[in-house]
């Protein structure tokens, strides 16, 4: 037993020494934006969520993208969301706040129960690149507690950092804490709700980057975003893409390939 517990006691030790050591500087997620269907360069900041097993588009020539919204609090357009997802047959992932679980779980409920995948996008939203791993367990606990109360989704595997704020010794923690951290490729300024242009604007902004394998980053305070959903995904199927879920992308990066299995 003794032996046991100083075995424990080291490796613990030594996993505290991992993270410690990890560089503390924080960025905010960016990238040069994709054009001709070309995907997006990401310079160190891909490499880096790459390396603690996270994504932010899927590495394929596949004509294939995927739908994910942020939902820090209800503005009135995540019902008009689901139902266009619902009638177009269409998956996607919500990253929820605690503000959201409390203040809308009706439609959360409805998200789990209509085959959404809802993810964690923290409790109060703050910085995670000054926070240690306690403070950020207890961030993401709550998040995925509050869900489980509520829906039929008991646990949570994907993190998007709230404010897009991250550092490696961050990406470490979450990903020891079980979670892929899942940033975007595709996006633009939609979240401000007295500043909204129309949905065409929404439209065209979303379509001039898409490239195989895109993960798209929407806000549900958007009424732009709502209104022009439909036409989004009705354009996208008419360029030959198909629309999948999270769980399509991170199964397919397990699975091995035709190569590997000598095929």
């Amino acid at each position: 037993m003794r032996r046991w517990f100083s075995l424990c006691a080291m490796v613990c030790v030594v996993m505290t020494f991992s993270i410690v050591d990890v560089a503390a500087e924080n960025y905010g997620w960016g990238y040069k934006k994709s054009r001709d269907e070309q995907s997006p360069d990401t310079g160190a900041y891909g490499e880096m969520v790459r390396k603690y097993g996270g994504y932010y588009m899927d590495p394929t020539e596949e004509k294939v993208v995927y739908l994910t919204f942020d939902n820090g609090y209800e503005q009135g357009y995540t019902e008009k969301v689901l139902n266009v997802l619902k009638q177009k047959d269409v998956p996607a992932t919500f990253f929820v706040t605690g503000h959201y679980v409390n203040s809308a779980p009706d439609l959360v409920e409805r998200m789990v129960d209509e085959g959404h995948i809802v993810g964690n996008h923290s409790w109060s939203h703050p910085d995670f690149s000054t926070m240690n791993k306690s403070e950020i367990a207890q961030e993401l606990t709550k998040v995925e507690q509050a869900v489980a109360n509520i829906t039929e989704q008991d646990s949570m595997k994907y993190l998007r950092p709230p404010r897009g704020t991250f550092s490696e010794r961050s990406l470490a923690i979450t990903e020891e804490l079980g979670y892929m951290t899942m940033f975007w490729s595709v996006a633009f300024v939609d979240w401000h709700t007295n500043k909204q242009k129309g949905w065409e604007y929404a439209y065209q902004s979303v379509m001039n980057q898409i490239h195989p394998g895109a993960i798209i980053l929407l806000h549900t305070v958007s009424e732009d975003n709502a209104s022009a959903l439909e036409y989004m995904i009705d354009a996208l199927r008419k360029q030959g893409y198909t629309l999948k879920s999270l769980d399509d992308l991170v199964l397919k990066q397990m699975l091995p390939s035709p190569m590997q299995l000598g095929l």
